[in-house]
């Protein structure tokens, strides 16, 4: 079920509808001067080829994105949980990249930046590696809590029939506390020590090769049963299909993303949060609504409740579809609609598959992503995917070719998609915030967290209605985008436990208030 966003006023809601611009027309500045119109344009940029493994690499990738008009830059650093920097949590890359120092990163950041693009460290959220040779550093997590590693150590994901590894492809399971924390951190990381514009979260879902497009198989590491079942006083394994274990599984995918929102806002509240979003099969016009997918049903991505929730603020939809086959093109229409009528004050772009089309497919789908629905909204803007397979005719043609086939289609001619300059569209819920955010965490007084604890957020002076959420297995909870107020936050303690677990908090414009509550103990 998609949960509102909590507590917005009036005054938010008016700023988020006239700072979710997209497609806009140029305007004129208050200098008489034509000003570039708010349009997302970017490549992604994969790590598995080439474009940042040298400067020179990283030289061409930003002549061939200004090339385009593109403004943004979606690059992959956190590939298989090994960066492709040199200051993170994460452990360098085992990648041919040029020797340190050179930092792939840093150097993205510096002449990005100072083309006048933007930077989104591209990661990878849920797939662990997929090679059959490990990764050289003995910190990486493949190594610590991979295949190798027992007990709570262990954090693959695993399907119901046993199964973890699919081929080399090893997977985490966003139900261990102990994975997403350290997500959260390395994500963090990422934010503190590099100048980026914004992190760009892909796999940020259950892994493919479910037996059916209805559940999910995955989501039964160890860990994560048992939390289930403590959560819920089931003793059973749940069967893939069983609606409370689906929904159980959902909720953890959701409530690392907000944790991951919130974790970025304590460090830099600028930083944009995106992600690749699913789209596969048709659209929900087609197969009876959001919830029906196989984005929400099958991979359990609630992209469209995260954006209404504003704990996500941009969805990069990867609409991978071939624009000549009529019923791809059919799908591609579909979600084109939806995602631009479900941006919910945040924002939604259109990323097709390059490599999937040629140049006039392509510049197709740039104008039906950009053309205003029915209803007259209008996608935030396009990302291709990817700089490195411009064209389904790289092969035959050549990659320089091809490419400059792309620049012309979009960039040449009267009515060329891409004609004159855009700028990124603001985030005015950042840049000027009408809200803010409320985060804690239950601890007992012996250090033990306590997990699925409802925490009930209350107005005290603000408008609006108690909402409840459950502590993760770190005992952390947060709230989103909250009007400022007094709230009262209150944690409904299991049996066994005793103390006070109430307090209040000032929750104040544009910043996190953090609900200290009173140590808690458990019963002699």
């Amino acid at each position: 079920m998609r949960l509102p966003r909590v507590f917005t006023t009036l005054a938010a809601s008016l700023a988020l509808l006239v700072g979710a611009f997209t497609a806009l027309p140029a305007q004129a500045d208050s200098t008489g001067e034509t000003a570039a119109p708010a349009q997302w344009r970017s490549y992604w940029v994969d790590g598995f080829n080439n474009g940042v493994y040298t400067p020179a690499q990283v030289s061409q990738l930003v002549q061939d994105a200004l090339d385009i008009n593109a403004n943004a830059l979606i690059v992959q650093t956190a590939r298989r949980y090994d960066c492709f920097c040199n200051n993170a949590l994460y452990p360098r890359t085992d990648a041919a990249i040029a020797p340190a120092p050179f930092d792939p990163l840093s150097e993205i950041v510096r002449q990005g930046h100072a083309a006048g693009l933007q930077v989104h460290a591209w990661v990878n959220v849920n797939t662990m590696w997929n090679s059959a040779t490990p990764p050289r550093s003995p910190d990486h997590v493949f190594n610590q809590h991979g295949p190798s590693a027992t007990g709570a150590d262990r954090w693959l994901n695993k399907k119901e029939n046993g199964q973890e590894l699919v081929g080399a492809n090893a997977y985490v399971d966003p139900g261990h506390p102990a994975a997403a924390d350290y997500i959260v951190r390395a994500i963090q990381s990422i934010v503190r020590n590099y100048d980026v514009d914004g992190v760009n979260l892909d796999y940020v879902r259950y892994p493919d090769g479910s037996s059916t497009t209805t559940h999910s198989d995955w989501g039964y590491n160890d860990v994560s049963v048992a939390r289930f079942q403590h959560a819920t006083g089931r003793t059973d394994v749940p069967a893939a299909d069983d609606a409370q274990w689906t929904e159980w599984r959902r909720a953890q995918m959701t409530n690392l993303v907000r944790k991951i929102y919130l974790g970025i806002w304590e460090v830099d509240p600028q930083a944009r949060l995106s992600m690749d979003a699913i789209t596969y099969g048709h659209g929900p016009s087609a197969v009876g609504g959001w919830e029906r997918t196989r984005t929400y049903a099958e991979v359990l991505q609630d992209w469209a409740g995260w954006l209404d929730e504003g704990i996500m603020d941009t969805a990069v939809t990867m609409n991978y579809k071939r624009n000549w086959n009529p019923d791809q093109a059919l799908m591609y229409s579909e979600w084109s609609q939806f995602m631009a009528d479900n941006q919910a004050g945040r924002q939604a772009v259109n990323g097709p598959a390059l490599y999937l089309n040629g140049i006039a497919d392509s510049v197709a789908q740039v104008r039906e992503a950009l053309r205003p629905t029915a209803a007259g909204n209008t996608a935030a803007g396009w990302s291709g995917y990817s700089y490195a397979n411009p064209t389904m005719d790289v092969a035959a043609n050549g990659l320089a070719t091809e490419r400059a086939k792309l620049v012309q289609a979009l960039t040449q001619g009267a009515d060329a998609p891409f004609k004159d300059p855009a700028t990124v569209p603001g985030m005015p819920w950042k840049s000027a915030p009408t809200d803010g955010h409320v985060t804690g965490v239950l601890k007992l007084g012996d250090g033990a967290v306590l997990d699925q604890v409802p925490v009930t957020l209350r107005p005290l002076t603000a408008g609006g209605e108690s909402v409840t959420r459950l502590s993760d297995g770190t005992g952390w909870f947060g709230f989103a985008h909250v009007a400022p107020g007094v709230y009262q936050v209150r944690a409904d303690l299991p049996e066994g436990v005793t103390g006070s677990p109430v307090t209040v908090v000032t929750v104040e414009k544009g910043r996190i208030a953090t609900a200290s509550l009173p140590l808690l103990r458990t019963l002699p």
